[in-house]
């Protein structure tokens, strides 16, 4: 039975190696209480190793009360009580009040069986590689928001295949990994069509789709459904200098562009729901009561957080759509 596993490949410290080998063999109950460990000048021999590095293992592993050493006959396991902790490795692409929402559900779900450190590569592949290159290795799972950077999977492909999870955005190239996901084609197109019989009213369906950080599924979600019903529509990248014509209505994932829809309402004088129409992308409590309520197309992002910390504690390997729904008020 091998206890320990050193892998030159990684670049995870051999000592830290060490260490996680012997909590995962207590974890998978291979070791028990009273049992011995690989002498020091063992495991030197077998990996090639300095006796300091495996005294630097063992030391960190009686200072955390998992083994103790017995003067001139080596180190034993203290405790079968021992339960493997968790270090998750989670990179966000930016924070705001939705990802909150789903970092709080997460943690909230895995509880204290987990060290969760949070980075974030603000849409920049080279952040993005970066943080994934320096971290790779130093922990047990990795969950990854890759969104639409392109590169992305060449670079999650470094990391242990059995340890990566998707998160919000997937795509064919990264179709192996477990993910909790948003399919963006389905969730517009199917929110769209829930608000068909509002839709009507309005002349003109204007989608702003910075294509830069957007889902391209949401894009062809949109144009999906309007050709689908003979809907006039348009897709613009920006809001700057932007007029607004009576019975426009806009989709608009981005809140800044929100914000100026909104202000070139009012300088036009034009009534949100009456004149025009705005449906936002992902509730938050503020849409509920500016401007009469603002409709919204959002997913779950609390559910989101609570089935990525189910299958993390159950290890699950399933890819899971996220549920996403129109939320109807005042501006539609």
């Amino acid at each position: 039975m091998k206890i320990i596993e050193i892998d030159t490949r990684k670049s995870l410290p051999k000592y830290k190696q060490i260490v996680l080998s012997i909590e995962t063999a207590i974890a998978d109950k291979r070791l028990k209480r009273g049992d011995k460990l690989p002498s020091v000048n063992k495991v030197a021999l077998e990996f090639s190793l300095s006796r300091d590095t495996i005294l630097l293992a063992y030391e960190e592993l009686k200072k955390r009360g998992i083994i103790y050493s017995r003067l001139g006959k080596g180190y034993y396991i203290k405790s079968e009580e021992y339960t493997l902790e968790q270090r998750i490795f989670l990179l966000f692409d930016e924070f705001n009040s939705f990802k909150e929402d789903l970092y709080n559900s997460f943690i909230e779900t895995v509880g204290s069986i987990a060290q969760t450190d949070i980075f974030f590569h603000y849409f920049s592949i080279d952040v993005f590689k970066k943080l994934v290159n320096e971290n790779n290795g130093d922990y047990s799972k990795y969950i990854i928001m890759p969104t639409t950077l392109k590169g992305a999977a060449e670079i999650i492909n470094t990391l242990p295949k059995n340890d990566v999870y998707i998160l919000d955005q997937t795509n064919t190239e990264l179709a192996e990994y477990p993910s909790i996901h948003q399919n963006f084609v389905n969730d517009i197109y199917n929110a769209l069509e829930t608000g068909y019989s509002k839709l009507g009213k309005y002349k003109k369906l204007i989608l702003i789709f910075p294509a830069f950080k957007q889902p391209p599924g949401m894009q062809e979600g949109f144009i999906k459904f309007c050709e689908e019903h003979s809907l006039t529509y348009e897709i613009i990248p920006d809001f700057e200098d932007h007029g607004i014509d009576v019975g426009d209505v806009y989709i608009i994932p981005n809140d800044r562009h929100l914000v100026k829809v909104i202000e070139q309402a009012k300088v036009q004088q034009l009534k949100i729901g009456t004149d025009i129409g705005i449906i936002s992308y992902n509730d938050t409590p503020l849409k509920k009561v500016i401007e009469n309520g603002i409709t919204t197309i959002s997913t779950d992002f609390k559910a989101m957080g609570r089935i990525l910390g189910e299958m993390i504690l159950q290890q699950k390997k399933i890819q899971v759509e996220n549920v996403s729904r129109l939320i109807e008020r005042g501006s539609l």
